[in-house]
């Protein structure tokens, strides 16, 4: 709060300064000197003689003392409040990622309805203990680890495990605290609680990867490592051999001048604004530089590379029923029941706009599906279990049906008076945008790209190969996500991890970069990252790689400039050509140099969009589609579940 009060007193006091001079014979352009400078200076001597380290701290407090030697003193109130923003910014994000640990720990359910005595009893989750029966009505969190005794329900594993289908959980399934019963009541032995849940193990591994994760050293840092010994011991030189003062306080000034100390957060001001303008939140600095290094993206799939909700991507009939009336009598049957695979498929049916009929006698069959009476037919839909159960066989579809699972989709049979008519297919879709965003961070440098899900081998190949991914790693839960980030980090890489979910938590945090879906993921994974893509577009991805290159390229180029006018001047006052009048000028009109450069990056994003939107897609087939666009309008159709229809026929 300090520090946020005294860069508002700076500001005020620069633009009272900028505009009016100064008042009463007071500039009070002093008032950012001290409260900014001041702590600035006091961070450089404890940097300088306590830990034994030159970073851009020294390199300020020396440029912020030359300038106010030759009375610029604006310019020593500007440099100061700049870097102190900075500053703060950086500290802020780490407040941020704390806030996130703190979130995610509230997280977890607070209470557990519990068997005392033949009774349900709900008490506070500490007093949850092992063996404990614990009853999970629809719409609440697992209150520990531990295995289904009693009853049946979907329950959504998400946003821990990454799975994109909720998973069907019977008697003797294991079920884990934090994931949400969406439909049906279980009773559940714990075997877990407290601290030894996956949850717990979850919160920790963000909490260790938060204290691993070593402070990056900055570009200006390493530029500082060599200008400040070179300036002072070229300023003492000069004043040893000549004996003027006058001299060695002009080496210092033009050696470390605003320009030097402005190249960098004049970009990274420049490059954030931008980000932000096209929903790209980037939360510090040191973001921006290191999503310009990155030579690793690891992406988590559900919700990231795919859009994280399930979605009909077929229809397969059979005999004469037509297929719309296959997807017609399911909608209308599944129109009463909050199983999440109902809502897809009723969303299809709305999609179509087909008219749905009445239904009678009702039932649901919790873990299996639904049945009811259609137009004076007994209707079914559900899994192959129950149709199973039910006498009806699904063995015409079953070729196709095991071939889907392979991929990731899900089939639910429909069956009319006894008899099977047909079957949907549902699945997480993969963004259309992926395939593109990928081509697209190859292209700008990213050679290491990687999906990790918590899915089966299958699914994960299957959707690798239509993001156009070619490494992927499947079954990962958290910790496995983490250490995959690790192995990355070892092998010298600098490593970006894209996720959404708690399940990704701990990855981001262990990664140079997180950078987190916001639109659609958890507050949890927003935290934890240090760049948030507001918006559903994950091609948002490479452009914040490409800005982050840019902005590396701009610091470098405001930085040579800097410097190489900085060696000429120095020259110059070593041959008593240039004075300190003179080295403020070079000192002003270098600034405004630098300024005017980083500048550009305000509008880099948007000429790039621009010239994106120009530039027509090639077109090819669906198996090989590798155009700019990545799913060209061709593939685009074909994955509509509209004209994605199976004909399985038997005229039998």
């Amino acid at each position: 709060m300090l520090q946020k009060t005294a860069m508002i007193v700076s500001g005020a006091g620069l633009l009272v300064s900028w505009l009016y001079g100064e008042m009463g014979g007071l500039d009070t352009s002093w008032l950012a000197v001290f409260l900014c400078g001041l702590p600035i200076a006091w961070a450089a001597l404890k940097e300088l003689f306590i830990e034994k380290t030159i970073n851009s701290d020294v390199l300020v407090t020396i440029a912020i003392v030359a300038a106010v030697a030759v009375g610029e003193i604006f310019a020593a109130g500007e440099v100061a409040l700049i870097m102190m923003l900075g500053m703060w910014l950086e500290n802020r994000t780490v407040a941020k990622a704390a806030s996130a640990l703190e979130e995610m720990v509230q997280m977890a359910p607070q209470t557990a309805r519990i068997k005392r005595q033949d009774e349900w009893v709900e008490v506070v989750l500490e007093k949850v203990s092992c063996d404990d029966l614990i009853l999970v009505k629809p719409g609440e969190k697992v209150p520990a680890d531990g295995i289904v005794a009693n009853g049946q329900a979907a329950v959504n594993q998400a946003a821990l495990t990454g799975e994109s289908l909720p998973v069907e959980k019977r008697v003797g399934d294991e079920v884990f605290m934090g994931t949400i019963n969406t439909n049906g009541s279980i009773e559940v032995v714990a075997q877990r609680v407290g601290e030894e849940t996956t949850f717990a193990k979850v919160t920790r591994l963000v909490a260790e990867a938060m204290e691993r994760k070593a402070p990056v050293q900055r570009l200006l840092d390493k530029w500082a490592a060599w200008i400040v010994p070179s300036s002072l011991a070229l300023a003492a030189l000069m004043f040893f051999l000549t004996g003027d003062l006058v001299r060695a306080v002009t080496i210092l000034i033009v050696f470390c001048p605003c320009a030097l100390v402005l190249a960098t957060p004049t970009a990274i001001m420049a490059g954030i604004g931008s980000a932000a303008k096209h929903g790209i939140l980037i939360k510090s600095g040191v973001a921006l530089e290191q999503i310009g290094l990155v030579n690793a993206l690891l992406f988590d799939k559900t919700g990231t590379l795919t859009e994280g909700r399930l979605q009909v991507t077929g229809v397969a009939r059979l005999h004469s029923v037509k297929q719309e009336d296959v997807l017609r009598v399911a909608a209308a049957l599944e129109r009463h029941s909050e199983h999440p695979l109902a809502q897809a498929i009723v969303a299809a049916g709305e999609a179509q706009r087909l008219e749905l009929p009445e239904v009678e006698s009702f039932l649901v069959h919790p873990g299996n599906g639904v049945s009811g009476r259609i137009e004076g037919k007994e209707v079914l839909v559900g899994n192959r279990r129950f149709f199973t159960e039910m006498g009806v066989s699904t063995d015409e579809l079953r070729p196709l049906q095991e071939d889907q699972e392979k991929t990731g989709q899900t089939a639910v049979f429909v069956a009319s008076e006894g008899k099977l008519v047909g079957m949907v297919s549902l699945a997480d879709r993969v963004r259309l945008e992926s395939r593109e965003m990928v081509g697209l961070l190859r292209l700008h440098g990213v050679g290491e790209i990687a999906m990790l899900t918590g899915d089966n081998q299958g699914a994960a190949a299957h959707i690798a190969r239509q993001a156009g991914v070619t490494t992927f790693f499947a079954e990962q839960f958290p910790e496995a996500k983490y250490k995959r980030v690790e192995e990355y980090r070892k092998r010298g890489l600098t490593v970006g991890m894209v996720g959404d979910g708690i399940n990704d938590a701990p990855a981001l945090t262990a990664a140079n970069v997180g950078i987190a879906m916001g639109a659609g993921g958890t507050q949890i994974a927003a935290e934890a990252a240090d760049i948030v893509i507001m918006t559903d577009d994950v091609s948002k991805v490479a452009d914040a790689v490409k800005l982050g290159r840019k902005t590396l390229q701009v610091i470098r180029e405001n930085l040579i400039v800097s410097s190489t006018i900085n060696l000429v001047a120095v020259g110059l006052a070593m041959l008593g050509i240039l004075g300190p009048v003179g080295g403020a000028f070079v000192h002003n009109a270098t600034s405004v140099l630098v300024v005017l450069n980083s500048a550009r990056l305000l509008h880099y994003l948007s000429t790039q969009n621009k010239q994106k939107r120009t530039t027509p897609p090639a077109h090819s087939s669906c198996e090989s589609c590798t155009c700019a666009k990545g799913f060209c309008e061709h593939v685009r159709n074909s994955c509509n579940f509209s004209t994605i229809k199976v004909n399985y026929k038997n005229e039998r």
